[in-house]
């Protein structure tokens, strides 16, 4: 399916996968909006992509059911979301050290933003449109400390199965990355980030962990594919098998 002419909306796309996709939207002529919550980082996105005429950024915290709401009144009519927003800050601790407010953050970023850009959005998408969510390996491979961000992610992918029954036809998937080398790991594993990246792509059967750009394909598939929804699409390296 071309996307040229057609609207996006990328929720969490100021940096990592989301920015990577929205590259590539833009050089195939789709028109973008990428929604944050920061004005600084939106507008260093707006630079890094050249201040290209068809993009546009909103400020939104998508776990405030006002804000997504006025979203999608300013934005009006699109053709495809997406949401690869994740606050997991705090969050990878064990449970004797977990504070409910960063479990709680993790939650309104990755069930209840996706759950209201569904009840806000789906309005304004065509029959064709789709809704895309960014899922991930820890609902399939837990690690020690990771036991919100597994839960949750799981969560969403149930939260697709439903949606994609209720809100057709408009298509709703989600993506499940493995490990990707994203500014997200900071918050995962701080100075050892580079070192567990390392080892795990010796792990893996592709030999590599993953890039932004191989999700931003992955998502690309997942708006474009007219006959698939209610899907997780596994683009992890093979963690699974591992």
């Amino acid at each position: 399916m071309s996307i040229e002419g057609q609207k996006v909306i990328i929720v969490g796309g100021s940096s990592g996968m989301g920015l990577a996709l929205a590259g590539r939207l833009l050089d195939e002529g789709a028109s973008v909006t990428i929604a944050g919550r920061g004005q600084e980082k939106l507008a260093a996105v707006c630079r890094h992509l050249g201040d290209h005429p068809k993009l546009r950024t909103h400020v939104v915290d998508i776990g405030r059911e006002e804000e997504v709401a006025a979203l999608f009144r300013e934005c009006g009519p699109v053709d495809h979301i997406v949401s690869t927003a994740a606050e997991i800050e705090g969050a990878y601790q064990l449970l004797s050290s977990l504070e409910l407010a960063a479990a709680e953050k993790v939650v309104q970023s990755k069930f209840y933003g996706p759950l209201l850009l569904a009840k806000y959005g789906a309005s304004r998408l065509p029959s064709s449109g789709s809704i895309t969510y960014t899922s991930g390996i820890a609902a399939y491979r837990p690690l020690a400390r990771g036991s919100v961000v597994a839960a949750v992610n799981a969560a969403l992918e149930g939260l697709v199965r439903a949606l994609a029954v209720e809100l057709a036809p408009i298509r709703v998937n989600a993506v499940s990355p493995g490990w990707v080398d994203t500014p997200i790991w900071s918050f995962v594993a701080g100075d050892a980030k580079q070192a567990r990246l390392d080892a795990m792509a010796q792990r893996l059967p592709v030999g590599r962990v993953g890039q932004p750009e191989d999700i931003a394909d992955a998502i690309r598939f997942l708006i474009g594919n007219g006959f698939t929804t209610g899907t997780t699409l596994h683009v992890e390296g093979g963690h699974r098998l591992v």
